[in-house]
């Protein structure tokens, strides 16, 4: 077996033919075998975006509340680690390492004649976050659903909350082309007599629908819980409680508000076992970070760094920039993968950009910068076009260009973002 947590992630990366191969029965049956039925409450996060940000602000609330939090989320930037944490803490790699050795025994150890059980990455790591949050006891566990949610690994485990953030368009290879599929497939991660959080406001009949059929409570935003915008503060209130004067989250944007009251929600539907107070609630809400979401760089010029890699995503990223000061020029660093809707995004923000600096990443999936340049000439973009060989160049070329009152923008991708971040020295804290 590997010996380094390199070697291990090069070795699950080969185990299966397939990097997304959704289904339950190959979890379920190494989760069995290694006894992973976890004690501790389980909150599953799923949506199309805003799934970091309600993970984020539930590790922060809990942990300020004082409870060892297990947080599990993906894909990461720089780091396999960052996907693992616990008590607000990147795994080590020998935590690591020591979990995948114990999966890959058991997923070894099979009767003669039977063939072993292939796990993807994705399914491999679910396994290993949950053994490395029984094996360090933690209170409670965060979990983000990877893909979809009804066939995501991560819904292998029971949870004892559900939380759906958005539903929009997006792996319409796997979930559908609509929202309401989309939706089906997402509610997946309801459970009967436990508490549904929705916090899209336009509810898909389908959420409806699977919560009625899987016996599960729903609450939904505007209804059973909800939250109002005051001069520097909101007010959040549920059928369970109310708190008022709170701060804003320190992740950007006014629809963080949504993702802050499903938050809360979650909490109200949990807080026999799980009480949080009022400072806590607050403590949460000012120190949660989240890196890669709409993360401003201090600097002249400044930086943005947003991992917006649909439409959805990006109609957000363009609600943020409204909400900032006008600047002379934008420049921004873009690229994204070939199987994303990149005519949706450019489409979205495309008023809030003044130079596109297009370029690949490192992945087999990248789009070229002629696919890019092509979708672009096809947008009928407003704003000039220039070709760089990767995101270090775009970058340098940006900050050569750019006076000290312009803004610089990398977006598209994760892998944009964690791109960005090596060329400039960032860390993800």
């Amino acid at each position: 077996m590997p010996h380094t947590l390199a070697g291990w992630l090069t070795y699950l990366e080969s185990l299966h033919p397939k990097s997304i191969a959704l289904g339950l029965e190959r979890v379920a049956q190494i989760r069995s075998r290694l006894n992973l039925d976890p004690e501790f409450p389980v909150i599953v996060v799923g949506g199309t975006n805003g799934k970091g940000s309600v993970c984020a602000m539930l590790e922060s609330i809990l942990h300020a509340a004082g409870y060892r939090v297990g947080c599990y989320t993906s894909p990461h930037l720089l780091h396999y680690n960052e996907r693992v944490r616990i008590n607000k803490q990147q795994a080590s790699d020998a935590d690591l390492c020591a979990s995948f050795e114990r999966i890959e025994q058991v997923r070894r150890a099979v009767p003669s004649g039977q063939s072993e059980i292939p796990l993807t990455y994705f399914e491999f790591g679910t396994l290993a976050a949950m053994q490395c949050f029984i094996e360090h006891r933690v209170d409670v566990a965060v979990l983000e659903v990877g893909l979809g949610g009804r066939l995501d690994a991560v819904n292998a485990f029971d949870n004892d909350c559900a939380v759906i953030t958005s539903v929009d368009i997006d792996h319409s290879d796997y979930l559908g082309n609509s929202r309401e599929e989309i939706a089906f497939e997402k509610a997946g991660i309801f459970r009967s007599e436990r508490v549904a959080i929705c916090a899209d406001s336009d509810v898909p009949r389908a959420i409806f629908t699977q919560a009625r059929q899987l016996g599960a409570e729903l609450w939904c935003i505007g209804s059973e819980f909800g939250c109002t915008p005051h001069q520097g503060q909101w007010d959040y209130r549920s059928r369970l409680s109310a708190r008022s004067a709170l701060p804003y989250p320190a992740l950007r944007g006014a629809f963080q508000l949504s993702n802050a009251s499903a938050s809360l929600a979650a909490l109200d539907a949990l807080k026999d076992r799980l009480p949080v107070s009022m400072e806590a609630v607050r403590r949460g809400l000012v120190e949660v970070k989240l890196a890669g979401r709409f993360q401003m760089v201090p600097g002249k010029p400044a930086l943005i760094l947003d991992v917006a890699h649909n439409p959805h995503a990006a109609r957000s990223l363009a609600l943020n920039l409204s909400s900032l000061p006008s600047c002379p020029h934008t420049y921004a660093v873009f690229a994204m993968l070939r199987d994303k809707d990149i005519a949706g995004v450019v489409a979205a923000i495309d008023t809030h950009i003044d130079t596109w600096l297009i370029t690949g990443i490192d992945s087999d999936r990248s789009a070229t910068v002629s696919e890019i340049e092509q979708v672009l000439e096809q947008s009928r973009i407003r704003g000039e076009i220039r070709d760089f060989g990767n995101i270090a160049d775009a970058l340098r070329y940006a900050y050569n260009a750019a006076g000290e009152n312009d803004r610089i923008l990398a977006f598209g991708s994760f892998y944009t973002v964690a791109e960005a971040m090596v060329a400039t020295g960032l860390k993800v804290s």
